[in-house]
C-alpha cells in the first residue's frame, strides 16, 4: 500500500492510504483525494502500479505538476518523493506493513516438537534393560 501525507495547503497533516490503484488525485468528486486548493485540477494526476516497473505518476494533459521540484509528465515515483500540485506539497510514502499473527503456527510447531520428544523418550525407556 502507498500513502499520500499532504505537506502543505488547506489540508496540511492529513494522510490518505492508497488501497487502489489507478489512484486519481484532484479536485473532482470522483477523485480518491480531494484537494480544493488553488491551482488543482479536477483531475490532476493519477498514480498507477506495474508490477514490472513500479509507481506510475501520470499528469492531466494540461496540469502542471513537479517532482521533487523538476517538473514532470509522467515518472516513477520513489519512496520520499515530493509531489508539488499548485499551491500544496503531498509527500509518497510506502505504507506501514502489518504483520499477520504468527501465535498459532509457532504454538503446532511448539507442540510437534513435544509430542516428537516425548514419543524419543518413550522409545529410549522402552529399549533400556
Amino acid at each position: 500500500m502507498v500513502q499520500f501525507k499532504i505537506v502543505s495547503g488547506k489540508m496540511a497533516g492529513a494522510e490518505r492510504v492508497a488501497r487502489h490503484f489507478p489512484f486519481r488525485i484532484g479536485r473532482s468528486a470522483s477523485a480518491d483525494l480531494q484537494l480544493d486548493d488553488p491551482g488543482v485540477w479536477d483531475q490532476h494526476l493519477e498514480v498507477a502500479f506495474d508490477p514490472g516497473t513500479g509507481f506510475i505518476l501520470n499528469t492531466h494533459p494540461d496540469a502542471i505538476a513537479t517532482i521533487n521540484g523538476q517538473p514532470v509528465r509522467e515518472t516513477i515515483l520513489r519512496n520520499g518523493d515530493t509531489i508539488e500540485i499548485g499551491a500544496l506539497k503531498i509527500r509518497f510514502w510506502l505504507a506501514d506493513t502489518r504483520q499477520t499473527s504468527l501465535r498459532l503456527r509457532e504454538w503446532f510447531a511448539w507442540t510437534a516438537f513435544a509430542a516428537i520428544l516425548a514419543g524419543q523418550l518413550a522409545l529410549i525407556y522402552r529399549w533400556l534393560p
